[in-house]
């Protein structure tokens, strides 16, 4: 499963190296654009449920153990 997931995460990598440059014209072109931040804050919320819905289990047990690990000395 990790190879599957490093092969996406340099997919994404390289369409957003080669997708930068014709981004920075349009973000220079539609500063303030509030359906651009709309957007963004959407696919946000996306990507986040997203990683939650794989990785419940091991984001639960991550933040149990460090709650232990500072109320237990």
């Amino acid at each position: 499963m990790n190879t599957t997931i490093n092969r996406l995460v340099i997919r994404a990598a390289a369409w957003v190296h080669m997708s930068a440059p014709r981004w920075g014209v349009k973000v220079r072109e539609e500063r303030g654009d509030v359906p651009g931040w709309v957007l963004v804050t959407v696919m946000t919320a996306g990507l986040v449920v997203a990683v939650w819905s794989v990785a419940d289990g091991q984001l639960k047990s991550v933040l149990t153990s460090a709650l232990r690990s500072v109320s237990q000395p």
